[in-house]
């Protein structure tokens, strides 16, 4: 009888392996939203052998050395499709690769902060259009760095004002001028790269204050520009809870969706063995956006770059906006909230530039929190209105309203990223639409 993957096991149509099954669920659980008991292995419209190729992929950059592990989920009409671990959590301790396993998920926090900023949005707390400064009073009079020749001819960096204040819808579309100092050579960058924005154990208001000190990249609503947007919105919900951002998230997202290993860090000793690390040689020079090691203890909550958490959390979190912001009979936010954010707000008619760093690609704008499909790439069948975001360590995610479907693939394997998450999305589209 032909054998298939699905759930991290290896089965055979027999009943003594769908009662082991069971017994698994009853155990563990299931890492998704939806009832376990009535989770299907295969969609009707995803092809079973296809969908063998996708896992050949991911068994295959294993084997060849270019990641340790990984794992991979795909979720349609509430329920797992594919669900799968593969390879070990770590070369050296080879460890392996299970449902429990904790990443660094990097940017995909901006997704977490982006919905907890548009909570307080629909309690009335919070509008778009409220200038940062009105929460942040640091950044009432930011400055805008600008290169220019100075009398010899050489670039130097020149300061303007800003001709508006940033908004929150700036924050949460990254057009705030606020950037990052980890990537690109402009003068502003290496402003950033060489600040004391990091120094010491600092929390989200020194961080705030700082980097308000420091001049924009580029004027606010200009230039979608990749920074530490969602790090001052991070901010922004503190000052307007009064509670810090993750107890903020904890309270009103994280615990009632049941996101219980979703942190800022890994606080229990005896949990840092469940950390996914990349290759050996697959690490960054430096820490990225500021972020260190995972099992350190901070002050800081990174709202744009600082989480850590498993795939059964982020599962849930993504069902819900799927789901239109309800899951297990809570709401969350509104149907026509979600909408928004997954709109364009980036378009033509807004005269947002893009540069070579325009992260989400020519077929997409960005959303509020996460890029979105505005057109059919060549030789794909990706959905229009797809929405998604990847973190730098290989993590990523993308949700597709057409097809009722999200995926979710964790790794921690920072060089091999973008090309991975094509390849993948690729046979995914194949095996749904063949």
């Amino acid at each position: 009888m032909k054998r298939w993957r699905t759930y991290g096991f290896t089965r055979r149509y027999s009943v003594a392996m769908e009662f082991a099954l069971l017994i698994l669920v009853i155990a563990v659980g299931w890492p998704n939203a939806g009832d376990a008991e009535s989770a299907s292995p295969v969609s009707a419209n995803l092809s079973r052998e296809r969908l063998e190729r996708v896992g050949d992929f991911i068994r295959n950059e294993i084997a060849t050395g270019k990641i340790p592990g990984a794992i991979l989920l795909i979720q349609q009409h509430d329920r797992p499709v594919y669900f799968e671990n593969f390879g070990v959590r770590d070369v050296d301790g080879k460890r392996p690769m299970t449902a429990d396993t904790i990443f660094r998920l990097y940017s995909m926090s901006k997704a977490v902060t982006s919905v907890a900023a548009m909570m307080l949005v629909e309690d009335g707390k919070l509008a778009l259009d409220d200038p940062v400064s009105k929460y942040i009073p640091a950044f009432a009079n930011v400055k805008v760095g600008v290169e220019r020749s100075d009398e010899s001819g050489k670039p130097a960096l020149a300061i303007e004002p800003a001709r508006r204040p940033i908004t929150i819808e700036d924050l949460l579309r990254q057009t705030s001028g606020l950037t990052y100092g980890f990537y690109g050579d402009s003068a502003v960058r290496k402003l950033y790269a060489n600040s004391d924005m990091f120094e010491g154990d600092f929390d989200n208001a020194v961080f705030a204050d700082r980097i308000a000190k420091l001049p924009l990249a580029e004027q606010p609503g200009t230039l979608w520009d990749y920074g530490h947007s969602a790090d001052v919105l991070g901010r922004v919900i503190e000052v307007i809870s009064g509670q810090s951002l993750f107890e903020f998230e904890k309270q009103r997202l994280l615990d009632p969706l049941g996101m219980t290993e979703t942190a800022f860090f890994v606080a229990d000793a005896t949990q840092r063995s469940r950390i996914a690390e990349p290759m050996p040689d697959d690490h960054f020079a430096g820490p990225v956006a500021g972020i260190r090691d995972p099992t350190l203890p901070r002050r800081w909550e990174s709202g744009g770059a600082g989480m850590v958490g498993t795939i059964g959390d982020y599962a849930r979190f993504l069902q819900m906006l799927l789901n239109g912001g309800t899951l297990d009979g809570r709401r969350y936010l509104r149907p026509e909230t979600i909408a928004s954010m997954a709109s364009d707000h980036n378009g033509p008619e807004t005269k947002i530039a893009r540069d070579q760093f325009y992260f989400p690609g020519d077929t997409s704008g960005f959303g509020l929190g996460f890029a979105v499909r505005t057109a059919v790439p060549a030789n794909t069948s990706w959905p229009i209105g797809e929405y998604r975001w990847d973190g730098a360590a290989g993590t990523f995610f993308f949700v597709d309203p057409r097809d009722d479907m999200f995926v979710i693939f964790m790794v921690q394997a920072p060089s091999q990223s973008g090309r991975i998450q094509l390849a993948l999305k690729t046979l995914i589209y194949e095996a749904l639409r063949n």
